[in-house]
């Protein structure tokens, strides 16, 4: 019988109305030759494996498209130690698969009199933080339809600095994503989009412009 099930037959109270001397928690111990030390004891492993996993579902809940490489590599950098493999391990214990998102196609309307700015970053050249963003809409799959998420995404560090998902595809649910980055951030050189009528909208350039944010197409 293992540990846990010889802990299971520990009496810790005693009953005084028994006929019997009632035996003490050593008394059982003895009898059942364990430690009356690991009674008390947790080990440490499901502790760390209870805030993986813990963290693994923040992660899902937050980005539910996040595959388990992409789990992975968040959980490395919020300083969890773990592998590809238990990554994978814990995500299929916990039941969470990546909800399977799909690039919108051809539902963005450009506004040809937007001036357009085109930046070759190859010649630009990326070599830190928050110089360059870049955001786009992607569609999700979930049943009975879809939902919408707009997302802001870091050129250098490939972090996802803010996110939202709506029901509907228009220029406020990209605002308010954008929004959301510059108030935590620092405001990036370059503000990278595609030309679709959410982003070249008036409403959605004038904060960045203002800000003498670059906005490229």
């Amino acid at each position: 019988m293992g540990l846990s099930n010889l802990k299971q037959l520990v009496d810790f109270k005693p009953s005084s109305t028994s006929a019997t001397q009632p035996l003490s928690i050593n008394q059982q111990c003895q009898l059942l030759s364990i430690n009356r030390s690991s009674l008390y004891y947790t080990p440490r492993t499901n502790v760390r494996k209870d805030k993986i996993k813990s963290h693994i579902t923040k992660v899902f809940e937050q980005i539910p498209i996040y595959g388990e490489k992409k789990v992975h590599q968040q959980l490395l950098e919020d300083g969890y130690k773990v592998s590809l493999n238990t990554v994978a391990r814990y995500r299929q214990a916990l039941g969470l698969k990546a909800v399977l998102a799909v690039k919108q196609v051809n539902t963005a309307i450009p506004i040809k009199a937007h001036k357009n700015t085109v930046i070759s970053f190859e010649v630009f050249g990326i070599n830190h933080a928050n110089q360059v963003w870049s955001t786009d809409i992607t569609y999700i799959k979930i049943a009975g339809g879809m939902v919408y998420m707009a997302a802001i995404i870091d050129w250098h560090s490939k972090a996802v600095l803010s996110h939202r998902i709506s029901n509907t595809m228009d220029s406020q649910l990209v605002m308010s994503v954008l929004n959301d980055a510059l108030e935590k951030y620092p405001h990036p050189e370059i503000f990278n989009t595609d030309q679709g009528s959410q982003y070249t909208s008036e409403v959605q350039t004038k904060r960045p412009q203002k800000l003498g944010i670059t906005i490229s197409m």
